[in-house]
């Protein structure tokens, strides 16, 4: 079982998340808490795998109070949040960032995800860092000095990971076969020195295109 901890200020978001975890067969809410200053008291003395950490609470930002836990992953999680929000967050060591119109097994899946140490993001948070190509038609260069050593078509890949289309949908963009992206993606994620395709999009924002 994985052991999750919500901590949110409403009283009825948080039973509301407690029912909706506890119906996994996998997930147990450990506790419901309403602020970070509670949730550093519980693990002063208990465990948790995964805790779902709201972003904004009476008096503290989320993103303070991650900064002062030392053990399980953070899922942040938000009902109104900005690309700024998702950034501060993975760069401050969030496992991930969900926004609250997610459905209970995309939050599920999110909190699985967080505990496997995979870096965990809900559609909508994604939408924020990558919007569509339709709805965001400046191209996305990849940095130079992360990029050396990349060829032409992992950079074209990566460009396209950046804006988050799926293996799938780079493989229709380019007329390749599927499996062909599959080895690029993996490729251009070793020579980056990245673990996930999250880390490798990120990259994709630093700065711009150098050729080597």
């Amino acid at each position: 079982m994985i052991r999750v901890v919500v901590v949110d200020d409403q009283a009825l978001v948080r039973e509301g998340l407690g029912l909706v975890l506890g119906a996994q067969p996998d997930l147990e809410v450990v506790a419901e808490l309403p602020d970070g200053p509670a949730l550093l008291t519980f693990l002063e003395t208990d465990t948790a795998d995964v805790v779902l950490l709201d972003l904004y609470l009476p008096g503290a930002d989320g993103i303070e109070i991650l900064r002062g836990v030392d053990g399980p992953p953070v899922l942040i999680l938000t009902t109104v949040g900005r690309a700024a929000d998702v950034r501060r967050a993975l760069a401050a060591g969030a496992a991930g960032f969900v926004l609250k119109d997610a459905g209970g097994t995309e939050l599920a899946a999110a909190i699985r995800g967080a505990h496997a140490g995979v870096t965990a993001l809900s559609s909508s948070a994604a939408r924020l860092l990558w919007p569509a190509p339709e709805q965001d038609p400046s191209p996305v260069r990849p940095p130079g000095p992360a990029g050396r050593g990349l060829t032409a078509r992992e950079r074209e890949v990566w460009g396209l990971v950046g804006r988050g289309l799926s293996n799938q949908e780079i493989a229709r963009a380019l007329s390749v076969a599927e499996r062909t992206v599959k080895v690029h993606v993996s490729s251009l994620l070793a020579k980056l020195g990245v673990t996930s395709r999250t880390q490798a999009a990120l990259l994709t924002r630093d700065g711009p295109a150098r050729k080597d």
